[in-house]
């Protein structure tokens, strides 16, 4: 059985002020772009409305978009202080060894070294091995190829992050 009435946290979110929504939007993806293409489209009537709108609007972004919603990740291991959004979704280093951790930072390095912005990976549920592998794997890949692949998990991150404003109370 579905509910027909708007979610209070999406509801909140089409009644917010234009400042005020490009902020909220601004903390869930640095890409301005992203932003004022999600205000332009408010209000939304569900929240499938809000993550098709995100995705369109990730599929569009430039490379400089990207970049600047890249600029807005801190690298895995390495949650921003004070900021719990990132902590939350890279909890899978939480307890990793230090041993995983050095694997990290060095692996880290290469790939920023090589592709010029951190490595980005929706670590939701992904435990300190996994993210490790992902960036092994992703190392080799022409820039071409991994910007596509940053777009995907930026954008799995965005849906994330607006599941998490649609459904406040």
């Amino acid at each position: 059985m579905t509910s027909t009435s708007t979610p209070p946290g999406l509801a909140r979110f089409n009644a917010l002020e234009e400042h005020a929504a490009f902020a909220v939007l601004h903390e869930a993806c640095a890409s301005a772009a992203w932003a004022k293409r999600l205000l332009a489209a408010r209000p939304y009537a569900t929240p499938e409305d809000l993550y098709t709108t995100s995705d369109a609007a990730m599929a569009e972004l430039t490379a400089e978009d990207l970049a600047e919603a890249m600029a807005g990740h801190p690298p895995i291991d390495r949650p921003k202080p004070g900021d719990p959004t990132s902590a939350r979704e890279q909890r899978g280093m939480a307890g990793a060894s230090e041993e995983l951790k050095a694997q990290m930072l060095e692996l880290n390095l290469a790939y920023q070294e090589r592709f010029g912005h951190v490595f980005l990976i929706c670590a939701t549920g992904r435990t300190g091995e996994q993210m490790r592998d992902a960036v092994k794997e992703r190392i080799g890949n022409p820039p071409e190829r991994e910007r596509e692949i940053v777009r995907t998990e930026l954008g799995k991150i965005n849906r994330i992050r607006l599941a998490r404003l649609v459904e406040e109370d």
